[in-house]
């Protein structure tokens, strides 16, 4: 596959349409505020005990700086009474879910996002370390990732962060180019990010990936080709690719950002375009939606092997496991139970010292859900579907089931971005930068959006 077929400007222009994501099924605006903490303590304690290791995540909100394009849930200080305090309050909320925790307590993977994880001293990424250690039976071959700030790791602390047992690294450039990080207020330097990159090779991090993002202003297809051609200088293992979304109505650093200094339409095409094609053209992998990998990671090879999976992380090579979710705006997904944290740090204390959890809102997936679910990762992860294979999964006829989303799939089939039979649907090449409208017509609670309000509030980002 190469660019020429992977990118169909016209399909993008035509299709260019808001649209979830699909690191879960449904997606997290659709979870209610009813259940309570008391949903997540039931999962916990009915947790079936099939030997499954655990995954974790921890959120670490805490950033030095804004960066304006960001839409993360994000505290802005210096101040580490702050970071010392969460601490605090995660250890306090980590044991009331281990309490709760039936089954085993072995730890496959494990991510800390944010925020910035790495705004926190040496001393207290030890101490959560630490308490995470001496709770949970962590798997010597396990996954255990950090997204880091180039601007706030040396190499020092790179080596660090590996003996502490990470062993794969995620970390922001955006853009290289000065003029457009002064108009999103992130100065980085390439010195910087080579250094990091570097040492965590030395220090033997497995997997170092990348971000950078596309349609940010003052971006220039010149200026963003120097940024892909030095970022491919480092040799980063994958590269997440992201389309910026500029919903200054949501989030409101990004009101700092002059909509004048955004790239127009036509011009946003031209860098994704511009960028797919240097990628490809270096040897990396479409794994999907806007993620690359080297052919010989284990994305990749996941993916060609028909075992690629995708959560709340984005794509993953391991089978679901349990979700356990520490912090502020943390997501756990424990069976059929997905609860998310308070997204506000008063609220967060506040539940922890009335002495439960600070779970705010929940959904608990029926049997449908569970259903579209699986179809639609698989659309997401491996680009089609085998209508006999979910038929004798799921107890179902695919064609009677499904025969209100495969009637909206027709003219997505008769544009060419998918092929569709009795059998099954294959998504042609073209359609893979717009799968997310492929999965979108299996979504029940959109469809039920598009009934009752189809000019309601934008909701999701744009797939372009």
């Amino acid at each position: 596959m190469d660019q020429s077929s992977l990118v169909d400007r016209d399909l993008c222009r035509r299709f260019d349409i808001s649209g979830p994501r699909y690191t879960s099924y449904p997606t997290a605006d659709r979870f209610q505020s009813d259940p309570g903490p008391q949903l997540l303590v039931d999962a916990l304690q009915t947790r079936l005990t099939t030997g499954q290791p655990l995954s974790l995540y921890v959120h670490l909100p805490f950033c030095s700086t804004v960066c304006y394009y960001c839409g993360c849930n994000k505290v802005i200080t210096k101040d580490h009474n702050k970071s010392s305090r969460y601490l605090d309050y995660l250890e306090r909320e980590v044991d009331m879910q281990v309490a709760a925790l039936k089954g085993p307590r072995t730890v496959a993977q494990l991510h800390w996002g944010g925020g910035t994880p790495t705004f926190l001293s040496d001393g207290e990424i030890m101490r959560l370390m630490g308490i995470l250690r001496s709770r949970f039976d962590f798997l010597p071959e396990g996954e255990y990732s950090i997204e880091i700030d180039p601007r706030s790791v040396d190499p020092k602390r790179a080596h660090l962060l590996a003996e502490l047992g990470f062993n794969r690294m995620s970390l922001g450039i955006q853009d290289f180019d000065p003029m457009v990080q002064m108009a999103v207020n992130r100065i980085q330097t390439f010195e910087q990010t080579r250094d990091v990159m570097q040492a965590a090779r030395e220090a033997g991090f497995k997997s170092v990936s990348v971000d950078l993002i596309y349609g940010l202003p003052r971006q220039t297809l010149e200026g963003f080709r120097a940024t892909l051609e030095k970022t491919l200088s480092l040799q980063p293992d994958r590269i997440a690719l992201y389309s910026y979304a500029h919903l200054p109505q949501i989030f409101m650093p990004q009101r700092r950002i002059h909509d004048t200094e955004l790239p127009k339409a036509e011009e946003k095409l031209s860098l994704m375009a511009m960028a797919i094609d240097t990628l490809m053209k270096a040897g990396f992998v479409f794994i999907g939606m806007d993620h690359f990998a080297r052919p010989d990671d284990e994305l990749a090879l996941a993916q060609k092997a028909g075992k690629l999976h995708r959560n709340f992380q984005g794509y993953s090579t391991h089978a679901e496991l349990d979700l356990l979710a520490f912090g502020v705006s943390g997501i756990a997904k424990v069976g059929p139970v997905y609860a998310q944290n308070a997204k506000s740090l008063d609220e967060y204390y506040h539940d922890i010292d009335a002495g439960h959890l600070p779970v705010r809102r929940g959904y608990r997936m029926d049997q449908d859900d569970a259903l579209r679910r699986a179809v639609i990762q698989e659309l997401m992860c491996h680009f089609g579907l085998d209508f006999a294979a979910v038929s004798k999964t799921w107890g179902i006829d695919f064609l009677a089931y499904f025969a209100d989303a495969l009637e909206q799939l027709h003219p997505l089939a008769e544009a060419g971005l998918l092929q569709m039979d009795a059998q099954g649907i294959a998504v042609m090449p073209k359609g893979r930068l717009l799968v997310r409208i492929i999965a979108m017509a299996f979504d029940r609670y959109l469809q039920a959006d598009r009934q009752n309000a189809p000019e309601g509030r934008q909701r999701y980002s744009r797939v372009i």
